[in-house]
């Protein structure tokens, strides 16, 4: 019988791992800029993965297997090993990858304080979909509309880049992408039910144990967590990343280019949450559910599951209130 849950893979990292070509490259070549709240808490994971498997000062760090443990894609954890080689914690070597130089301090178990930069981008989303926030920004637009340090919106719009939420306009100024309204919704879950749904039924369809245990105690972290003026902006991260999880499973490309364009696409619109909080339980039973399923091998249950879920979310309205 198929299963959707591969074997379980080795948590600690050594040279006799397979190497990608991604894996051997610096991590500079990647993620660079400011540091992005993904990539912040990225490194705050990556730290406490490196306690938690007690490794030893000359390990190797594979970038492959961070991003299955940590249910992302390889850009972000490369972004985050880029600042960890930073402050001296990784160090690249040739033909090996990364290797953990020094053991970092451990990560407090804190709630992480709101950024500025976060608040003043739920706060662009919402005026995006309630007074019409023109496609056509500047900084010292926003500045002035918002109230708010000129490095806040600076590093707002930098992060609203690496998602490809922004544009840069030549000579001045930034552009707003990916237009969002009622057909462009329709139309994007139209597709979303031709893939996801056959996603989970491909015959090559495996999840990482590691993956689906980060992805539960991910959405774990949400419903448990009090919700905050940029709650939204993690909920939606999270949801992004398991429903691209799941279509990288599949072994089909092409399933993933298009979920992942996707979810660029509906990005600015989700921050701005407007669904109550009774949404995000529904949510995470939802996924739950799914997951549930997947580990049963009950493969076609899960795709119906999911094909239910999509029916779900299209109905929430587009706009209420």
């Amino acid at each position: 019988m198929r299963t959707g849950v591969a074997a379980a893979a080795p948590t600690t990292y050594t040279a006799a791992m397979d190497m990608t070509d991604a894996d051997t490259m610096p991590a500079t070549q990647g993620g660079a800029g400011l540091p992005t709240r993904l990539q912040h808490q990225l490194v705050a994971r990556i730290v406490c993965l490196i306690h938690e498997d007690a490794l030893p000062v000359g390990s190797r760090l594979s970038e492959n297997r961070l991003a299955e443990r940590l249910a992302v894609s390889r850009s972000p954890v490369r972004a985050a090993l880029n600042q960890l080689a930073k402050s001296g914690v990784v160090v690249f070597r040739p033909r090996r990858g990364m290797e953990l130089a020094v053991i970092p301090p451990a990560v407090a178990e804190s709630a992480p304080a709101v950024r500025p930069e976060d608040e003043l981008l739920v706060r662009i989303a919402r005026d995006r979909y309630t007074i019409g926030l023109n496609e056509a920004l500047s900084e010292n637009e926003l500045i002035r509309h918002y109230k708010v340090p000129r490095q806040v919106v600076r590093s707002a719009l930098l992060g609203m880049e690496t998602l490809g939420m922004v544009q840069r306009k030549p000579g001045y100024g930034w552009r707003l992408l990916n237009h969002w309204d009622p057909a462009a919704r329709a139309e994007s879950y139209t597709m979303r039910r031709l893939i996801e749904p056959a996603a989970i039924l491909q015959p090559a369809f495996a999840l990482a144990p590691e993956w689906v245990a980060t992805m539960r105690a991910r959405h774990n972290a949400v419903l448990g967590a009090p919700w905050g003026k940029t709650s939204s902006i993690t909920l939606f991260e999270v949801n992004s990343d398991f429903h691209e999880g799941l279509a990288a499973a599949s072994g089909n490309r092409h399933f993933l280019a298009t979920i992942r364009h996707l979810n660029q696409m509906r990005r600015l619109s989700n921050y701005y949450w407007r669904h109550g909080f009774d949404r995000v339980e529904a949510n995470h039973a939802e996924h739950m559910g799914i997951l549930d399923r997947i580990e049963a091998s009950e493969m076609d249950i899960a795709s119906a599951l999911m094909r239910r879920h999509l029916d779900i979310a299209e109905a929430m309205p587009f706009n209420p209130g």
